[in-house]
């Protein structure tokens, strides 16, 4: 993956896995476990999401579970594809799309967005234009999860993909309107540690603008 092409190492990847000539790395079978504990109890019911990044569909799925009616994406055609395979019953809108030039209707148009683990896939370069993208697809009185791999600034950049964020680009999520509640640096033994953050647009506040174009 290069700056020049920040999305162009996923489409391949995908149709190897669909071929059996490789696997999805982050693919578990399963929700992150920080999105399954943030969405215990949580009841979406009448309530919209986005999901950003889908890759195989588990977040997307758990969240439909919950009673939201879920919007989810991906870059990758063959990811969707294989996904919609994967979950023939599906209630959730798997759709085509690119984070780094999101469809205008979006923006301010969802009460829940969950981001997991898809900025520090792309390169630094491309951080701040994401974050900003997904801030601004939270509508009014809405909730933006993030949950993503921590990066200490002082130990300097990784030779990505991926590139985790640091403190201070999981914070510049809280723009475009939106307030932070809390960031957790979550610790646990044998894994790498991990920011789960969440962020609110105040009821009252207005709507985003649309992303300008990249």
């Amino acid at each position: 993956m290069s700056d020049v092409d920040p999305i162009g190492f996923f489409e391949p990847l995908y149709v190897a896995a669909a071929d059996g000539r490789d696997a999805v790395p982050w693919d578990r079978g399963a929700p992150h476990p920080l999105v399954d504990e943030w969405a215990a109890g949580v009841e979406g019911a009448g309530r919209s999401a986005l999901v950003v990044g889908s890759g195989l569909g588990p977040d997307a799925e758990l969240l439909a579970e919950r009673g939201f009616d879920v919007v989810a994406f991906d870059v990758s055609p063959t990811a969707i594809a294989s996904t919609q395979e994967r979950f023939p019953q599906s209630r959730v809108d798997y759709r085509v799309a690119n984070l780094l030039d999101p469809p205008a209707a979006w923006s301010g148009a969802f009460d829940l967005v969950l981001e997991s683990l898809t900025v520090q896939s792309m390169p630094p370069a491309f951080h701040a234009q994401a974050i900003t993208n997904v801030a601004r697809t939270v509508a009014p009185g809405g909730t933006l999860l993030v949950v993503a791999t921590a990066r200490d600034e002082a130990a300097g950049l990784p030779d990505g993909p991926p590139w985790p964020l640091t403190r201070a680009e999981v914070e510049s999520f809280g723009s475009e309107g939106l307030d932070t509640v809390h960031i957790e640096d979550v610790r646990q033994p044998g894994v790498p540690a991990r920011w789960r953050a969440q962020f609110h647009r105040p009821p009252g506040a207005p709507p985003p603008p649309p992303p300008p174009a990249p």
